[in-house]
């Protein structure tokens, strides 16, 4: 070979594309529902003496009517949102004040997002038969008034005190109601239902009125 001379690189290699695919042992993107479905949560973490019991139990109340989940023991989440973590960090520093400790957390799924909503979804579907429930209590009540005959003011404004009641708590269950559970629909028709029984135990109530007068 001559002194000075170079070699020229083989062009046919080098335009030779590169192999793009990942190593078969590779970790890849999760795909389909896991992908597209997820969602910030918040997650509390918390641990309270356990004397006395009634620590526990406060606690267990205040994440149940923010409608939180339990992940595992002391491991509640929630769907993040301004409202939900001003609720959280409340809860939290009243642990602290407990002699406990807390760590609030924002994160997200990376697998098993199905199953996070799907509990969230059945506390919400529970929350909303109770409500259902509650109706068909009112109702048989308002049919009681109705069969004995008992049309009075007094009893009327009772009557209205309980459907604020069950309304005000429908109203609390759908505003944590994140991903619109199949419940809501049947719980407002309850709902309807009560709200047309009192206005039809009003009717008698006023004619009965205006018959004494």
């Amino acid at each position: 070979m001559a002194t000075g001379t170079r070699l020229e690189p083989d062009s046919t290699v080098m335009a030779r594309p590169r192999n793009t695919r990942p190593p078969s042992d590779a970790v890849e993107e999760p795909v389909g529902e896991e992908a597209s479905g997820r969602h910030r949560w918040l997650v509390l973490v918390y641990r309270v003496p356990s004397e006395p019991t009634r620590l526990r139990a406060t606690v267990w109340r205040r994440l149940r009517s923010l409608g939180a989940v339990y992940l595992q023991n002391s491991v509640a989440t929630l769907p993040a949102g301004p409202a939900a973590e001003r609720a959280m960090r409340k809860l939290r520093h009243e642990i602290i004040e407990m002699g406990g400790t807390a760590v609030l957390m924002e994160s997200e799924a990376l697998v098993g997002e199905a199953d996070v909503r799907s509990a969230f979804q059945a506390a919400r579907h529970d929350e909303y038969e109770e409500i259902v429930d509650r109706c068909q209590d009112f109702l048989a009540q308002v049919e009681k008034e109705h069969v004995a005959e008992h049309f009075s003011f007094a009893e009327l404004e009772e009557n209205e005190v309980d459907l604020v009641k069950l309304q005000n708590w429908f109203e609390k269950v759908r505003a944590r109601d994140t991903f619109g559970s199949p419940g809501r629909a049947e719980a407002e028709q309850a709902l309807a239902r009560c709200a047309v029984a009192l206005e039809g135990y009003a009717s008698k109530v006023y004619e009965v009125e205006t018959d004494a007068h």
